[in-house]
């Protein structure tokens, strides 16, 4: 069995989460710079057996593709050109940085703790994870 993988892909920074062994729970891994993303998952996936990649899919209220795809689609090309045996399904990341601020207020996170994109990245990620794992798509 191996883990299901959540990327909420940016500009500048990709947040990313993964299941446990079992699928059972999605927790937020990291977040590391655009430009070094292929470096950290081909290391990781060396470590660590992962079977699907969930691409975090930006949308507008009705339902069109909005203008972050333009950056997403040429990484989403990038990653199955060279992890072609890998899985990857796409799945709609709508108002996940909100609920991710929302989630850091309701930890009670401090005003400067909040203002860590990194951070709000991870936890972007770590929703779309359980979003797509409450949806029974895997």
């Amino acid at each position: 069995m191996g883990r299901i993988m959540a990327i909420d892909y940016g500009q500048k920074r990709v947040g990313i989460a993964v299941t446990d062994e079992m699928k059972l729970i999605a927790n937020g891994l990291t977040t590391v710079h655009s430009k070094d993303i292929f470096t950290f998952l081909k290391a990781y996936f060396e470590k660590e057996k992962v079977e699907c990649v969930v691409v975090g899919e930006p949308k507008q209220m009705n339902n069109e593709a909005s203008q972050s795809t333009k950056f997403i689609e040429p990484f989403v090309k990038q990653l199955k050109k060279m992890f072609p045996d890998l899985k990857i399904d796409r799945f709609d990341e709508r108002f996940t940085s909100k609920m991710a601020f929302q989630t850091m207020i309701d930890a009670g996170l401090s005003k400067k703790d909040r203002q860590n994109k990194a951070l709000v990245d991870t936890i972007s990620a770590t929703i779309i994870l359980q979003s797509y794992m409450n949806s029974n798509q895997f």
